[in-house]
């Protein structure tokens, strides 16, 4: 017994080391590789791209779900971006709200009979619309299968370009982020086929017409330290992966990618819990089953601003969800693993997300309780325990600053200094007690699919037309240039 609980501790001890120290590596390549992305972008004329015929035309399809609150800012946002060929598509999947009836007063709606053709099988499309005051705005009036993949398969049956861009109805994307994203695919168009650009935390800041006047961290708590989660997933790990082309996922929140690809594999999986992680690895197995040379991307500077949870039980359902949706895409591919034939997806990527994502909440859970139980039984070493706290704690939060520093250098978002210095303090909150708090709400994921609970949960969301109070945020002049 007791050699089983210090070899437990040692083990914990292990995991925590090569994790902390797989993340410092992610971090030096994603320092090497924003280096050379900012001189990358002192090179580049976007007004080049904005002007050239080569620029393809690109669809923006964005699922709404009873969005009325928000659902006009967020359509004014989208048809102000810098982009020259666009089409947007808002596919209404069954909203039970004013979401649909919004949209007909402030962009003058009437019913077309568009050519529908359904590649991707979809529950039924109810009626077609398009703007009489833009008519690069389409509205898919469809009913509802529960899943936002049957609602942008729907959009995708629709959407006219060579390249798709799907994007959350409640967020908002910076005005030259769709060009900025393209650029990623530009640079090398012969073979990328995917390409993602970052998301962060809208919460907090102030929004006009569609677009962000007011850029500052979020008061509450729970919102600041999801800032720093977001920019370490990032600004570090996306970051660094896309550029090893082992991207294991790419935002439902913003993402572009190859329409007829995306057609290819069937479009998304409409039983998927996570159906953006599980797209980017079902296009990775196609492509790599076909051996077609290929780049799925991730771009740092374009950015999309998306409301996150503001209350423990709705950040509690989504990290569950997350969780959920992790074991469901990891399980159904878990032929790839160590297969030869997937290359560095079989090898090394997909062994990392079962490891150190799928299987960290259980593993830590043993660990704290080996832990626990050595100290009961007074055998619990104190230098290992200084170990595990230096390379389990400390090491952990110093990557998370890392992130923080390399947002300050290199995008800086956030102007003002106690913003940034608020982001380093919650660094450290963010692994205890966060760390546990989401360990919890992942362990609860796993159990729950483990029933077969796979029930969306219920996310509380604010009016995007109602700014918080700005008078200690950012200036409109600061807020659009650190937007560029």
């Amino acid at each position: 017994m007791l050699k089983l609980v210090l070899l437990s501790n040692a083990l914990l001890f292990l995991y925590y080391l090569t994790s902390n120290l797989i993340y410092l590596f992610l971090l030096i390549t994603a320092i090497v590789k924003s280096t050379s992305h900012q001189q990358r972008l002192s090179s580049m004329h976007l007004e080049n791209l904005h002007l050239s015929k080569f620029t393809p035309p690109v669809t923006v399809v964005a699922p709404a779900h009873n969005e009325g609150g928000n659902i006009v800012e967020s359509v004014a946002g989208l048809l102000d971006l810098d982009y020259p060929m666009l089409e947007v598509i808002i596919v209404n999947d069954g909203s039970s709200d004013n979401t649909l009836e919004r949209l007909t007063v402030a962009y003058d709606l009437r019913p077309v009979h568009l050519l529908y053709v359904p590649e991707i099988q979809t529950t039924r499309v109810r009626k077609l619309y398009r703007s009489v005051r833009d008519p690069r705005l389409v509205v898919v009036d469809k009913e509802s299968a529960g899943t936002k993949a049957d609602a942008v398969n729907a959009g995708l049956n629709v959407a006219g370009s060579p390249y798709v861009c799907i994007v959350d109805a409640d967020s908002l994307l910076e005005r030259d982020s769709l060009l900025r994203v393209m650029s990623g695919i530009f640079s090398d168009p012969e073979f990328s086929v995917a390409a993602g650009g970052i998301v962060r935390v809208l919460n907090g800041c102030s929004v006009s017409h569609g677009a962000l006047t007011h850029i500052r961290m979020p008061r509450n708590p729970i919102e600041a330290i999801q800032v720093v989660e977001y920019l370490r997933a990032f600004l570090i790990g996306r970051e660094a992966w896309g550029h090893f082309n082992m991207l294991p996922i790419i935002s439902g929140a913003f993402g572009v990618f190859r329409r007829d690809l995306v057609l290819r594999i069937g479009g998304y999986r409409a039983a998927a819990i996570g159906e953006d992680f599980d797209l980017i690895v079902r296009l990775h197995r196609f492509l790599r089953e076909r051996r077609m040379d290929y780049h799925i991307n991730f771009i740092p500077d374009p950015a999309c601003w998306t409301e996150v949870p503001s209350d423990l039980k709705s950040l509690a359902g989504q990290r569950a969800r997350w969780q959920q949706g992790l074991l469901n895409t990891l399980w159904l591919n878990r032929d790839m693993l160590f297969r030869r034939r997937y290359g560095r997806i079989g090898m090394l990527i997909l062994p990392y997300m079962w490891f150190f994502e799928l299987l960290a909440p259980v593993i830590e859970l043993i660990g704290y309780a080996t832990i626990i139980t050595a100290a009961l039984l007074g055998i619990l070493s104190s230098t290992l325990f200084f170990e595990f706290l230096l390379f389990g704690y400390a090491f952990a939060t110093m990557i998370s600053i890392g992130g923080v520093l390399l947002e300050e250098i290199t995008y800086r978002r956030y102007n003002d200094w106690r913003d940034v210095s608020r982001m380093v303090i919650y660094c450290f909150a963010e692994h205890f007690p966060y760390r546990q708090m989401n360990l919890y709400w992942r362990l609860k994921g796993l159990w729950r699919y483990w029933r077969g609970d796979t029930a969306w949960g219920e996310l509380r969301r604010k009016d995007l037309s109602q700014p918080p109070d700005s008078s200690k945020s950012s200036t409109p002049e600061t807020a659009q240039a650190a937007a560029r």
